[in-house]
């Protein structure tokens, strides 16, 4: 099928998460892994797309639990921007614009082709709590529509200690610049 891991797939998949989380206990302090498997086991879809997330070097591991949908949620916790997810424009709008030097794809078209969101600025200063991110790299987060609409679009990195927003052109695109995607489940 379609989006959905075998039944080996999985199981690596589901060894690999728990050995992240009980290796980070700092991100998801009051949760417990039998909680959160027993949520993915259901979601097949979800699984996949944290698969994809795996895949493309984001790292997923369980930041918080949403207190109003009661949703368990990943972040990409992998120290720089997913390696497999750089090198993209901000969205398809800007893709298509482009008219020489096209990326393969952009930020928020990959974001949906794996079934996960870009990371907004408050998640991004969110995930910052729990160890330095982006200290060599950046990632597009998700821009308001009023600075979009005008063709720009906001990414943030890690300098200095600080935690930096920035704009840019939504076409422009970088090497070291990728995105940081959530999954609720």
């Amino acid at each position: 099928m379609k989006n959905q891991l075998s039944p080996e797939l999985q199981e690596e998949l589901l060894n690999i998460l728990k050995t992240r989380f009980e290796g980070n206990m700092n991100r998801h302090k009051g949760m417990k892994w039998e909680d959160v498997e027993v949520r993915l086991k259901v979601n097949p879809k979800k699984l996949w797309s944290l698969n994809e997330m795996e895949l493309s070097c984001g790292e997923p591991d369980v930041v918080t639990l949403d207190k109003e949908t009661n949703e368990y949620v990943f972040f990409d916790c992998s120290i720089e921007s997913p390696k497999g997810r750089r090198n993209l424009c901000y969205d398809r709008k800007a893709l298509d614009a482009r008219k020489q030097f096209k990326p393969e794809n952009s930020a928020v078209d990959l974001a949906a082709e794996m079934g996960i969101e870009l990371l907004t600025e408050e998640q991004y200063r969110h995930l910052q709590q729990f160890g330095k991110f982006d200290a060599k790299s950046s990632s597009w987060v998700l821009t308001p529509p009023e600075i979009r609409k005008l063709g720009g679009a906001i990414f943030c990195d890690r300098r200095y200690n600080h935690v930096f927003t920035f704009h840019n052109g939504a076409d422009s695109y970088y090497a070291g610049r990728g995105f940081r995607g959530a999954l609720s489940v």
